[in-house]
């Protein structure tokens, strides 16, 4: 007679189960009900077994589509025209690289990003890159906070500062309407953005960007005129967010994986495959948006008001853009798809919050109490500078906080290079010598640019500035030290040697893989779902 008996192992803290073992007599040779349901679920239709995927990683997507984007890609455009598409294309075919990597963490592993983080980091480390990823979260929400805040201000003319407390309480009612299905309000919120990206298509078709210049913008790397690093770096940290990371690793759990080899190398294709498909939507969407606004800024024909607008574009002022294509009319919707754009976004970055909080800290909050307190700390420099600098001071924060989210990238970025390349965290499913190679050259190509503009930036505005030489030397004195500590902190983090082991090994997999008996133990069909993060709202 068959016993059933669970096996947990003990690797680290909170868990997954990865093995589950059903003991059976060693006579008994004949296939099991699981071994049935192992078999059919592996002759599941392609297509079929990848819409089971699907989710995670639209959802993600849904950030590189908020408003920071928004702000960086029209700026970009009317700065520099097409010059800096060759970033945009970088930073996606990256951002594609490394989501996929957090996909293949938490499938392979079990546990999201910042629960290796926990288990492998010193305590002092830990505390510091927790309290990094909280900081992170807060900036992506200041362009959310700022872009909705705009949005209200064009359809009900409410001044800024007062759009932006209101956005307090927005993201809770979006939160509260998942009560009717969160598969029903990201449908809604997606058909919202895509009404934005049909408008900015429906003008690029209408202005006829010259299709050399777009092309020769994005394969021809170029940073040529004022302020063109400090867009770049804003494109950057626009695109490749921090906390995205944190996120699509645990959203992956959210789904059930066969836990044999194949299985997880089909879910791990799967889950690109979905990444890819969204983030290439994604990047088309902000091409047009950079080509629209390159475009129309630099036409001959540009009135005096347009040509004032576009020498300080900011969200507030961009529906002027899409007048060509919607007239009178391109205001409204574009508020109504930037008000999506915003809240989409704010979504996302709550339920990061919850993951990072609930891996480094093993702590839970309910999802209106953590977006209430992220919420609370991003409004307020977001009320500050729409008080003291309107429209305008709002806009560059929006800039400022896509520049801090780039510098923040480094301390998510590489233990999720460290951890998806090493044999004790992946076992057989770690990163090929290709991946490997790609992702640290782009991975320190980008700490390398923020660090080369930091420096030069702090530099050259001590040598400008109007302070006493006694307050520059003090500032010195203070910010150098900070800059080593930067470089210094990416240094150890690079070199420092995994110690904690998680992947867990079974015995002959290539018999489990058949449905065989090994030992008298079956590996069972799905890899069980993560209890202990039950209490946090995972999208179905």
């Amino acid at each position: 007679m068959a016993s059933l008996m669970q096996q947990q192992p003990k690797g680290v803290n909170g868990g997954s189960n990865r093995i589950l073992a059903v003991n059976v007599s060693p006579s008994n040779n004949l296939p099991t009900p699981s071994q049935h349901d192992a078999s059919s679920n592996h002759e599941k239709p392609g297509w079929k077994k990848f819409m089971s995927y699907v989710g995670p990683g639209f959802l993600v997507s849904l950030a590189y589509l908020d408003p920071g984007n928004m702000e960086t890609d029209l700026q970009a455009g009317a700065n520099h025209k097409y010059e800096l598409l060759w970033v945009i294309l970088i930073g996606l075919v990256f951002a594609l690289i490394i989501q996929s990597l957090a996909a293949n963490l938490g499938v392979t592993t079990g546990k999201h990003l910042s629960e290796l983080c926990k288990a492998e980091y010193p305590l002092l480390v830990k505390y510091c890159l927790w309290l990094l990823a909280e900081l992170a979260v807060i900036a992506a929400d200041i362009p959310e906070v700022i872009g909705t805040a705009f949005a209200l201000n064009i359809l009900f003319h409410i001044p800024v500062w007062a759009g932006v407390l209101i956005t307090g309480c927005s993201t809770l009612l979006f939160l509260g309407l998942q009560r009717f299905g969160v598969r029903k309000l990201e449908l809604l919120i997606s058909v919202l953005v895509f009404v934005m990206a049909g408008c900015f298509f429906g003008e690029m078709s209408y202005v006829k960007p010259p299709a050399s210049g777009v092309l020769k913008g994005m394969f021809v790397p170029k940073l040529s005129g004022q302020g063109a690093t400090g867009d770049a770096i804003a494109l950057l940290g626009a695109l490749v967010m921090p906390h995205n990371l944190f996120l699509h690793s645990a959203l992956v759990l959210s789904r059930k994986v066969p836990s044999s080899v194949r299985g997880i190398n089909d879910a791990c294709r799967y889950f690109l495959i979905e990444s890819g498909f969204a983030l290439f939507v994604a990047f088309l969407i902000n091409v047009a948006m950079v080509s629209v606004s390159g475009t129309v800024c630099a036409a001959d024909n540009l009135s005096a008001e347009s040509a004032d607008k576009c020498s300080d574009l900011t969200l507030n002022s961009a529906s002027f853009l899409l007048k060509n294509v919607l007239g009178r009319s391109s205001s409204t919707i574009y508020a109504i798809a930037l008000l999506a754009s915003g809240q989409s976004s704010a979504i996302t970055g709550t339920y990061a919050g919850q993951y990072i909080m609930q891996g480094f800290l093993d702590m839970r909050m309910k999802t209106w109490i953590r977006n209430f307190m992220t919420r609370c700390i991003a409004i307020t420099p977001s009320l500050i500078v729409s008080i003291i600098g309107g429209s305008q001071g709002a806009g560059r924060l929006i800039i400022i906080a896509s520049m801090i989210l780039s510098f923040e990238l480094p301390f998510a970025l590489i233990p999720l290079l460290k951890f998806s390349s090493s044999s004790t965290k992946m076992g057989p499913h770690k990163n090929s010598i290709i991946i490997i190679v790609i992702s640290w050259i782009l991975g320190m190509g980008i700490i390398g640019i923020n660090v080369y503009y930091l420096s030069t930036a702090f530099v050259g505005w001590l040598i400008h500035s109007s302070l006493p030489k006694v307050v520059n030397v003090l500032i010195g004195i203070v910010v150098f030290p900070l800059m080593a500590l930067y470089v210094g902190s990416v240094i150890y983090l690079t070199f420092r040697k995994d110690t904690v082991k998680t992947y867990i090994e079974t015995k002959n997999e290539a018999a489990i893989e058949k449905g065989f008996m090994v030992d008298g133990q079956l590996e069972l069909n799905e890899i069980p779902y993560r209890e202990d993060l039950a209490d946090i709202p995972l999208p179905p």
